[in-house]
């Protein structure tokens, strides 16, 4: 057996003032056939996986490009195209081959084209015919295409959010993947869209008993895998919304009716999927009258992962405003205060303008009286298991208020992006993260309380109004029966 493998990730948020180019993927990182010799990060583990479980078979392992870019806005026709092109040379290269299998993200937009992942995954199947199985790992918040199911063998999407379940399901899809070039399965893929649009949070009930009951009809009656896809609110896309997804070996009809059941299980929760997510001056109220802390704050709208620039001042606004002087926030994407912290150096007192560089979605500009705590350069902070950089950090105290600011954008996942610095957490009364809900893996364990902010910003959670214009609005909560 022959395996090729590469990727292309990166997720659209229509919405977003930030443009996704070239610079942005160096900066999330691209590799030449190399990803699996360099240590292991969130975004490449599925190569790892991949390449280690086709060596301990005695394969022939190719790798090709794996390029990443944080989310933002609409890709940059011209990279996407040369990056599209040199997987695809890649594959050329190696063939022939027995499996394919992709490292995706399945909101990828770039300029002409609103379905990137269907045009490459399409023009590989060009090259390796009909015969050869390709398989795909998506991000659960994706675009479900036609041209992604019509030319994929294999669509398999992380089963929770936040996604710690990166590896486990490259393992499912390599797995399957094996079954079918070896002839004990006829993968056969149907979904069923949903017509919901929200942020369905997996520790929570009623989506943790959803998830858990969808994941116990794998492996049974010919059900090979049953999925969710969540969909991206922000992307503005005719496929965006939730789809169920359903693999069967070889029976197409029952693929089809567990899809449409699945979809109807998840509309008859639709009641308890949002989280409540209170104004900023409310969440405060919650979060100072708890006698317990750290109380963990989370910036949804400002949320890196999501798109968002994450340098909105909003929250930390507030905050100051109220006096509240026994808190951290972070991580502010800022690198022209990243720099003036580095040239100072720690221990430096300085004025420095902090934050609402993006646009009104950022908010207004914080000029502040700050202390360079404490400088780094090589932190890394968790997502479940596996590190992601942080490159250029600094600790700021600004009066009673931990900040930490960084040049490299990304959400906040895990403690460490703190404790790393050497701030205490459980001295705090309020723990301020700039992220949706991947913070939660890392940083529940520790809260007395976690609040979801409704804060202004690039991706508010007010999934009924979103502005689109390529989605119809036939959905949930924009119409509370949105099959009527």
């Amino acid at each position: 057996m022959k395996l090729f493998m590469a990727g292309l990730v990166t997720e659209t948020n229509s919405f977003s003032p930030l443009p996704t180019g070239t610079l942005s993927f160096e900066e999330g990182g691209v590799t030449r056939g190399n990803a699996t010799t360099q240590p292991v990060q969130y975004w490449t583990a599925p190569l790892h996986v991949w390449k280690q479980a086709g060596e301990e078979r005695g394969w022939q392992v190719e790798e090709g490009l794996m390029a990443i870019a944080q989310p933002a806005g609409p890709t940059v026709r011209s990279t996407y195209e040369t990056f599209r092109d040199e997987i695809l040379d890649g594959l050329r290269a190696a063939m022939p081959v027995d499996i394919v299998l992709l490292s995706l993200h399945g909101a990828m937009i770039a300029d002409g084209f609103d379905d990137c992942e269907g045009d490459l995954i399409a023009r590989c199947r060009e090259i390796v015919g009909e015969d050869v199985v390709i398989g795909g790992l998506l991000d659960p918040h994706s675009h479900l295409t036609e041209l992604m199911l019509k030319t994929t063998t294999l669509l398999v999407p992380y089963k929770e959010y936040p996604h710690v379940d990166v590896a486990d399901r490259a393992r499912d899809l390599f797995r399957l993947a094996v079954d079918a070039a070896e002839g004990r399965t006829r993968p056969v893929m149907r979904d069923h869209d949903c017509r919901i649009i929200c942020a369905m949070h997996t520790p929570y009930e009623p989506m943790r008993g959803f998830v858990d009951a969808m994941s116990a009809r794998e492996g049974k009656d010919g059900v090979l895998a049953a999925s969710l896809i969540h969909g991206f609110p922000w992307g503005d896309h005719p496929r965006a919304g939730a789809r169920s997804l359903v693999i069967c070996d070889g029976d197409a009809d029952k693929a089809e009716a567990l899809a449409a059941e699945l979809a109807q299980e998840l509309l008859s929760i639709r009641s308890g999927l949002n989280r409540p997510h209170p104004d900023i001056e409310t969440a405060l109220d919650m979060a100072l009258s708890n006698p317990a802390g750290p109380v963990v704050l989370a910036d949804v709208a400002d949320n890196a992962g999501g798109g968002a620039p994450g340098d909105a001042t909003f929250l930390l606004e507030a905050i100051i405003r109220r006096g509240i002087d026994n808190a951290v926030i972070g991580i502010f994407w800022d690198t022209g205060a990243m720099r003036i912290c580095r040239e100072a150096g720690e221990g430096a007192e300085l004025d420095l303008r902090l934050g609402g560089k993006h646009g009104p979605m950022s908010g207004q500009p914080l000029d502040l009286k700050v202390t360079v705590k404490r400088l780094s350069s090589d932190l890394t902070q968790r997502f479940g298991d596996l590190p992601l950089p942080l490159g250029n950090v600094a600790w700021l105290q600004c009066g009673g208020i931990d900040i930490v600011v960084n040049d490299l954008r990304t959400q906040t996942f895990h403690p460490e992006a703190y404790t790393g610095l050497g701030i205490d957490l459980a001295s705090k009364k309020l723990v301020c993260v700039k992220s949706s809900q991947h913070f939660h893996a890392g940083f529940a364990p520790i809260a007395a309380e976690v609040i979801h902010v409704a804060t202004p910003g690039s991706i508010t959670p007010d999934y009924a109004n979103i502005p689109y214009r390529n989605r119809a609005p036939n959905y949930w909560p924009r119409m509370e029966d949105p099959f009527a």
